[in-house]
């Protein structure tokens, strides 16, 4: 972990809550025993957060950061996280939303970026799962949104967000083996749903 890297990863969280007319930014890390890296990490969010005064910042350890996405996930809003955190931060979230099928996710690079599924605990390159015609598409349609989002067609992320959410809010049925959302509905029928409700 660099100093140059810490500020770029922070200077991406505090300019995405401002763009976004997000309140508030959390650094996850565990400087407690990660003194050096992670106490970097922390000095390099605390200055580039100094420079966002309309944006509330705190910190949290990744223990703590689980534990409290568990109980009182509407407490956080826009997290920061060194890369290993990160990962169990975001499928920690993943079980919460409903499985790793509906987590969408992106690295974004100064310049580059990929989207893809942002959990994969369990079914990333599961040939049972893709056999069977359950692997739900949420995730990478949902990423697919991010990606738009990230490319300035907000117009088009915005239709393809709504008619997801619209196809998980009316079918109450499974989105694919690997969620906990419940029912038996195949890959096809849920992407065939999606592009009925586009508008």
């Amino acid at each position: 972990m660099t100093k140059f890297c810490s500020e770029r990863i922070a200077k991406y969280a505090f300019e995405y809550a401002y763009l976004n007319n997000r309140k508030k930014v959390t650094a996850v890390h565990k400087a407690n025993i990660m003194k050096l890296a992670d106490g970097l990490f922390l000095e390099s969010c605390r200055e580039v957060g100094s420079k966002y005064p309309s944006i509330k910042y705190n910190e949290i350890i990744v223990d703590n950061c689980c534990m409290q996405l568990v109980s009182k996930p509407e407490q956080f809003d826009v997290m920061v996280t060194p890369n290993l955190y990160g990962n169990l931060v975001a499928n920690t979230a993943a079980g919460i939303a409903g499985g790793t099928g509906v987590m969408p996710g992106g690295n974004v690079g100064a310049d580059h970026a990929v989207f893809e599924q942002g959990a994969s605990a369990g079914n990333v390159g599961n040939q049972m799962i893709v056999e069977q015609k359950k692997a739900n598409p949420v995730a990478l349609l949902l990423s697919s949104a991010m990606m738009l989002r990230h490319l300035q067609f907000p117009s088009f992320a915005d239709r393809l967000e709504t008619a997801v959410k619209h196809v998980i809010s009316d079918w109450k049925k499974d989105l694919g083996g690997d969620s906990n959302l419940g029912g038996d509905s195949s890959t096809q029928e849920v992407v065939d749903a999606i592009i009925a409700n586009l508008d």
